[in-house]
């Protein structure tokens, strides 16, 4: 499952409102420069802040969430004797209990619990700004005025930052949960507003990862269902955008490997070629991309491991020999460390095919 939030863009703060708020914040300082008291009536702001700790900027553990896998609880269950509460999948592999230490006699759900999650769920992480009022609302006491601001957090990120979590710590029945409520959100949305960039890239990305987490529970059928669904979304949106390009090429080649492994070579290479054209075609016009170059090297590869198997030789050979060059014509400056270490990777892989060949030749 990729590491990268498809909603980190629209998450992030706008630059422009953080200069406003800093602005009135100074005023309010100068204003009130020896004011030690409010006046009677004088209106207040209250900052965004869930109640269960789940605030609209940042991402926290709460009373809802699970210590072991640090993400909302999910089928959740209770320890006997001890009564400490975690999600089933992840209080399954422990005897003793994680926090006391005391031995686990026997698991039981706790459906109360889960259904205030649920709730919590349903009530609040699944708000969506565009359908939540803009205008402040202002409750009225006695002797002041309280403003209330949206406590609701961009749409999907919350629902994605917990399926992440969850599946980090192997809890995959938790996360695909997140996921599938997200990708209703997505859908809910497109429906309404149509076919946008920003949705169908979202979705894309979301559908993505359920197909990681079929994979993750031995669900090819289901797995290959979520990446087929996440290529025809991304496949509509331009090919400038290399996140996009990289999401669905990707997704292109997990359904190859899931027909690789289940012995369907021809249609393993299909998807394969399919994803080596999405790259290649996005190199002509990101030539400058060293990124994307490895990734036009891993796809060649693996075609060309599939000819191997399949007989074609010669074929794989020249599809290896083409990968190296790639590889060796990537310029790398010492701060993409990380993007070296990949290419060296890859480099590697592919030399050891190409000596493999040379020894079973020289039989």
């Amino acid at each position: 499952m990729t590491s990268v939030c498809p909603f980190a863009k629209a998450a992030r703060p706008d630059d422009s409102c953080l200069r406003k708020s800093s602005e009135n914040n100074n005023k309010y300082r100068v204003e009130n420069d020896g004011k030690d008291k409010k006046k009677p009536n004088e209106s207040s702001s209250v900052s965004p802040k869930c109640p269960f700790g789940y605030d609209s900027r940042t991402f926290k553990l709460g009373p809802l969430s699970c210590l072991l896998c640090q993400a909302l609880l999910f089928n959740t269950s209770k320890c006997v004797p001890c009564s400490h509460k975690f999600c089933n999948a992840c209080i399954s592999r422990s005897k003793d209990c994680p926090l006391c230490g005391a031995d686990i006699e026997k698991i039981e759900p706790d459906k109360d619990l889960q259904d205030t999650v649920d709730h919590f769920i349903e009530g609040h992480a699944r708000i969506k700004r565009s359908q939540v009022n803009t205008e402040s609302k202002e409750v009225n006491s006695d002797n002041n005025k309280v403003t209330y601001e949206d406590v609701s957090l961009e749409r999907g990120a919350f629902l994605v930052q917990q399926a992440m979590r969850a599946f980090r710590a192997q809890n995959v029945p938790s996360a695909k949960s997140r996921l599938i409520l997200c990708s209703e959100d997505i859908r809910e949305q497109l429906e309404r507003m149509g076919n946008s960039s920003e949705l169908c890239s979202q979705l894309g990305a979301v559908l993505g990862m359920l197909g990681d987490c079929c994979r993750a529970m031995c669900d090819a059928a289901s797995a290959i269902g979520y990446f087929e669904e996440s290529v025809e979304f991304l496949s509509k949106l331009p090919s400038d955008d290399l996140e996009v390009i990289h999401t669905l090429s990707v997704s292109l080649n997990k359904i190859g490997d899931l027909k690789y492994y289940d012995g369907d070579l021809q249609a393993a290479r299909s998807y394969y070629s399919r994803s080596l054209d999405v790259r290649r075609n996005a190199l002509k016009d990101q030539s400058n991309a060293p990124s994307l170059t490895l990734d036009v090297a891993v796809s060649l590869s693996k075609v060309a491991d599939v000819d191997r198997s399949i007989g074609n030789e010669n074929v794989a050979i020249e599809g290896f020999m083409e990968a190296i060059k790639c590889l060796e014509s990537v310029t790398l400056s010492p701060s993409e460390s990380g993007l070296e270490e990949r290419r060296q990777s890859v480099l590697e892989f592919l030399q050891n095919q190409l000596s493999e060949n040379q020894a079973i030749s020289s039989v």
